[in-house]
């Protein structure tokens, strides 16, 4: 099939490569010339794990192009996706404003029926305002549907091409047709295709997001409790992830969920429910908690310190939101890193992928260090905000001489406590007792 993806952000490029390695014809567009440029000469504009080989050998087959120009993308697809963002707007809901845009210059464009695809996170109701949006400019006869994504960042082509199912809302059994069409080769194993109409399909992308976010906040709490009366979050995690009901996934404590999808669309549904006057008591608190786990550290390292950080140099292991990726989108590590810098503390910080995006963020700010060693030397404390991979098993000795202090404040849980305390540091997580 002939596909166009209107935008070349984290979603467009993994669906767009994705849906060429299963023998589609794909043209990506994008409005940033020196972006499509790049990838034109086979440079991945971002990181995610598996993606640069799938991309490259689609590219070399020549299924997968690219492109500034809409009408190119037109001419091309027969179903046209929009991957475009939607980012948070000042009072928290949904910036439309890209999708409707290109809705309104798809109308001016549009020669014949086309498939137009809301592949972006949109809050219900979008596929209306995109069918009228492009239907004020034209009287060619076209179908909007919803198809929203359920990609996890550090594993997107693992998710895109092995789907849990694929939700596909429509009124148009003509689009509904082509569309299972278009996704018959990832669900050969008999995971779902889910038809359901336009704004069920909208409302289930935010529901399942901001149940997970929820999930992981009610964890934060249970951690917070558990140091208050001494008990001890991993045993309680255990606990409670072997009932089948709950399931042992996204149980993990720490300083709060970040990256592109959870904050903005918990605060999108939460939004949006208040324009429909309903008000989401539980995303209210989810989003309060969340914001108040961000900077949890920060009373624990003053107080270790007898409030005076001025001075003092710190270490950071991760910036990433979350491990394989090098988004830095709402990254609690830069809520530690901003809190630490308004007390007059020196930071050093390390990050397998990240570490470009946060120099554009902080430039001369922080010192970056290429080595997760050689960042802690000379440091007061360590302070982990990504759960890497590398930082699990590191070599304590190691750590240990190369530290002005041995100190550990540990926001992802990454070791034993005896462990640490084993290895002489004094270390502090989250819902766990502190040991030195």
């Amino acid at each position: 099939m002939n596909i166009s993806v209107i935008g070349t952000g984290y979603v467009g490029l993994v669906t767009g490569t994705c849906l060429a390695e299963t023998g589609n014809n794909v043209l990506c567009i994008d409005i940033d010339k020196t972006k499509v440029e790049k990838m034109q000469q086979g440079v991945v504009p971002i990181y995610e794990p598996h993606l640069d080989v799938l991309f490259e050998r689609n590219i070399k087959a020549n299924r997968l192009k690219f492109s500034t120009s809409l009408e190119e993308g037109l001419s091309h697809g027969d179903i046209i996706f929009l991957a475009l963002p939607t980012p948070e707007d000042e009072d928290g809901s949904a910036d439309l404003s890209y999708v409707l845009g290109a809705a309104k210059d798809i109308g001016k464009l549009i020669k014949n029926y086309k498939v137009i695809v809301d592949k972006s996170t949109v809050p219900v109701g979008t596929a209306d305002l995109v069918k009228e949006t492009i239907a004020k400019e034209t009287t060619i006869d076209f179908d909007v549907v919803s198809n929203p994504e359920f990609l996890r960042e550090g594993f997107a082509v693992d998710d895109f091409l092995k789907p849990e199912r694929i939700v596909i809302g429509s009124s148009s059994d003509k689009a509904t047709k082509l569309m299972e069409k278009l996704y018959k080769p990832f669900v050969r194993s008999g995971n779902p295709i889910l038809i359901m109409d336009e704004k069920s399909a909208e409302l289930t992308k935010y529901a399942a997001n901001s149940f997970l976010a929820t999930k992981i906040t009610f964890m934060n709490e249970i951690a917070n409790f558990c140091e208050k009366v001494g008990a001890d979050v991993d045993k309680v995690r255990v606990g409670m992830g072997t009932d089948s009901r709950i399931g042992k996934r996204f149980l993990f404590p720490g300083i709060g969920y970040g990256g592109s999808c959870f904050p903005k669309d918990v605060k999108a549904l939460h939004k949006s429910g208040k324009d429909n006057h309903y008000n989401f008591d539980i995303l209210n608190a989810v989003i309060k908690v969340n914001d108040t786990q961000k900077k949890i550290l920060i009373p624990r390292i003053e107080s270790y310190f007898n409030n005076d950080l001025k001075g003092k140099t710190f270490a950071v292991w991760g910036l990433a939101f979350k491990p394989e990726t090098d988004d830095i989108r709402e990254a609690p590590a830069l809520y530690v890193i901003e809190e630490l810098l308004a007390r007059g503390a020196k930071i050093n910080v390390y990050d397998p992928e990240a570490m470009s995006n946060v120099e554009r963020k902080f430039a001369d700010k922080l010192n970056y260090i290429q080595n997760m060693y050689d960042v802690a030397k000379d440091v007061d404390a360590l302070i982990i905000c990504t759960e890497w991979s590398i930082f699990r098993t590191p070599d304590f000795k190691k750590l240990k001489n190369n530290m002005k202090h041995p100190v550990i404040f540990d926001g992802r849980n990454l070791y034993d406590v005896n462990d640490a305390k084993n290895e002489g540091f004094y270390y502090a997580s989250i819902g766990r007792k502190t040991v030195h």
